[in-house]
């Protein structure tokens, strides 16, 4: 081991003087600061493993050492800085000539060379980070329309979920968008990739265009709902319920009783007013099984849950739902309601085909439950004797109202 820390003490100066003048710049900006030490380490440690500069076991002993030296450091693991590795190979394409996307600079020394404060200055240059009011003026080489701003505001747990489980450029560049627009945690940001929101984003047959007057609030709603959802909590088969209106009661139940999740699955804005919303109209009863509030669309949202097919006569019931809450439950600010079918499978062309002689804003999607999912996602879900309780003891509530 005095070998080791004797071999890679050079590495050690170098990164522990960086982590140093880091910090005492950290007031100003610190996420900002720490992924530009965090990129800065990455390519430092980069160029030294690629290239086999270093021997089995550099990062761990480098790690080590530099706890030693820092004591109450944190963030340094030799797990963290092959993360910080990871980052920078994930976007080292931001290396131009004129990049704006802050590095901590290493230059080599010869590992004979001590580190002093004549020569620490060469050692570690970092770039200035830009101020907010330039990030929007700013340009990269060859990636003119680089969302910077979003890139210097996400955390760097975020920046290593999203290189992880994303894997072209697009679809990172999505993701980042998502995470700095809406404020996700991880384990949600996790969610959403899982989700594939990025190839299911605009794809929901609707008809928005021809019955929301306002195209800018038209295309917010398009870019609001995808083609298909993941309801991973949700395990019909197991449950053994093959009659078609009992199955829709348990995905109706286990939806609210995960009602955190379901709203992530659709985005921010929404608010949870409740499910079987009863309405009389003329002496009829309606009851609609989920409805929201969504305040960036200004609209109530209902959603009709089918375990089947995709049926005409859906559309006609959500239709009627939407004339109800545009008659007797919306406010004068508001805007007109909309409605999403979500069944289990649907023929997107068939149901635009079939939706341009309705005249209520309304969607089609399909959701995917536990049961198609791969064995191994199928792990972690609750078992079987849990969602079984959970159904039971909403049939139970219900019976007793």
């Amino acid at each position: 081991m005095e070998q080791s820390i004797k071999t890679y003490q050079n590495a050690v100066d170098v990164i522990k003087t960086a982590i140093l003048q880091s910090q005492a710049r950290a007031v100003k900006a610190v996420n900002q600061e720490q992924l530009a030490l965090y990129y800065g380490i990455g390519r430092y440690v980069s160029a030294n493993t690629r290239k086999k500069n270093w021997g089995k076991g550099a990062i761990e002993a480098i790690s080590s050492q530099l706890s030693k030296e820092l004591p109450g450091l944190r963030g340094f693991s030799a797990r963290n800085i092959k993360n910080m590795r990871t980052f920078f190979e994930g976007w080292h394409l931001l290396e131009q000539n004129n990049s704006a996307v802050a590095t901590a600079e290493f230059t080599r020394i010869n590992k004979n060379e001590s580190v002093t404060s004549s020569n620490v200055n060469s050692a570690v240059v970092t770039a200035e980070i830009p101020a907010e009011s330039e990030i929007h003026q700013l340009q990269l080489a060859n990636l003119p329309n680089f969302p910077l701003k979003e890139f210097l505001s996400i955390s760097f747990t975020h920046h290593i979920t999203i290189l992880a489980k994303a894997k072209t450029y697009e679809e990172r560049i999505f993701y980042m968008k998502y995470a700095d627009d809406y404020k996700v945690t991880v384990e949600d940001l996790e969610k959403v990739i899982k989700q594939d929101l990025y190839h299911h984003q605009d794809k929901m047959p609707n008809n928005f265009l021809a019955t929301i007057p306002d195209y800018k609030q038209a295309y917010r709603a398009i870019r609001m709902f995808k083609d298909e959802y993941l309801l991973d909590y949700i395990n019909v088969e197991e449950l053994g319920m093959h009659n078609e209106e009992v199955d829709e009661r348990v995905i109706e139940s286990n939806i609210v009783h995960n009602v955190k999740n379901f709203i992530m699955t659709f985005g921010k804005g929404f608010t949870y007013c409740g499910n079987q919303v009863h309405y009389d109209k003329l002496g009829h009863d309606h009851w609609i099984d989920l409805q929201f509030f969504n305040r960036d669309l200004n609209r109530t949202v209902v959603f009709e849950l089918k375990r089947g097919d995709f049926k005409v006569a859906y559309l006609a019931q959500l239709s009627s739902y939407l004339r109800i809450l545009n008659d007797d439950d919306r406010r004068t600010h508001e805007e007109a309601p909309i409605g999403i079918i979500l069944c289990k499978n649907a023929d997107k062309a068939y149901v635009e085909y079939i939706m341009q002689d309705f005249r209520q804003p309304m969607g089609v999607a399909t959701y995917k439950t536990a049961d198609e999912m791969d064995p191994e996602l199928l792990k972690v879900l609750p078992p079987k004797e849990e969602l079984q309780k959970v159904f039971e003891e909403s049939t139970k509530k219900e019976e007793e109202v």
